[in-house]
């Protein structure tokens, strides 16, 4: 019997992705105590957002197509 993954696939994986990569960084830097770190992640976390902000036009222009 074999199972196959639900994962989604192609933009949607991506976004998907992105969201808990996003999610994973702001606990990080929730839980951080050094600022360096925090900083860090901070960054990280904005960068991440920006580039999934990119994908939202595209994404909702195929979906009005």
């Amino acid at each position: 019997m074999e199972v196959e993954s639900q994962q989604p696939k192609g933009r949607e994986g991506a976004i998907s992705a992105l969201d808990t990569v996003i999610e994973a960084l702001d606990l990080a830097r929730e839980v951080s105590s050094i600022v360096p770190v925090e900083a860090v992640f901070g960054s990280a976390s904005v960068t991440l957002v920006m580039i999934r902000l990119s994908f939202l036009p595209v994404f909702c222009w195929s979906i009005l197509d």
